[in-house]
Parts: C-alpha cells; sequence; structure tokens
C-alpha cells in the first residue's frame, strides 16, 4: 500500500490492547500509592512491590516517566489550588 492506504486509517487492536493493559496496571500501581499514602513512585519501598513490576513490565518507559512525573505535579498542583482557595475565601470575609 501506498502513503494514503487503508492500512493507516484502521487502528492496531494490539496496540489498543497493549495500551489498555499499561494504563490498568498503572492504575493499580497508582491505587497501591493511594492506599499506603505515597505520592511519588518509587517510594514505598516494597509495599507495592507485584503492582509496581506489572506496571513497569507493560508500559514503555517513556510512558512510566510521564505517568510518574505526571502524578507528582498533579498532587503539587492540588496544593496550589487548596491553597488558594483558602486564601480566596479569607479575603472575602
Amino acid at each position: 500500500m501506498g502513503w494514503f492506504g487503508s492500512m493507516s486509517s484502521a487502528p492496531d487492536p494490539a496496540s489498543r490492547k497493549d495500551r489498555q493493559k499499561c494504563w490498568d496496571n498503572r492504575d493499580s500501581y497508582f491505587a497501591c500509592l493511594d492506599g499506603v499514602g505515597i505520592v511519588k513512585p518509587g517510594d514505598e519501598g516494597g509495599k507495592c512491590a507485584a503492582s509496581k513490576a506489572a506496571y513497569e513490565l507493560n508500559c514503555a518507559k517513556s510512558w512510566i516517566d510521564y505517568f510518574n512525573t505526571r502524578r507528582v505535579l498533579a498532587e503539587q498542583q492540588k496544593g496550589v489550588l487548596a491553597q488558594a482557595n483558602t486564601q480566596a475565601s479569607s479575603a472575602r470575609r
């Protein structure tokens, strides 16, 4: 097929399945981290070893780096937003 052949228009089911497997394992690992009160992946010691191993096995390293960084940034953002809301509430009084 050429550049615009029909092969490029259909999604690859194997890739979709692999992505879903990665996301499911990420969610499981992050749920474990939430359960032990850890924000930064890798700081949990051996508490989430099984779910971490599955996550690392089923996700590309670049995805793992992205998801882990995004988790920490999202948590920091929650803190900043909470502080802003507190300051806004105080200013209205």
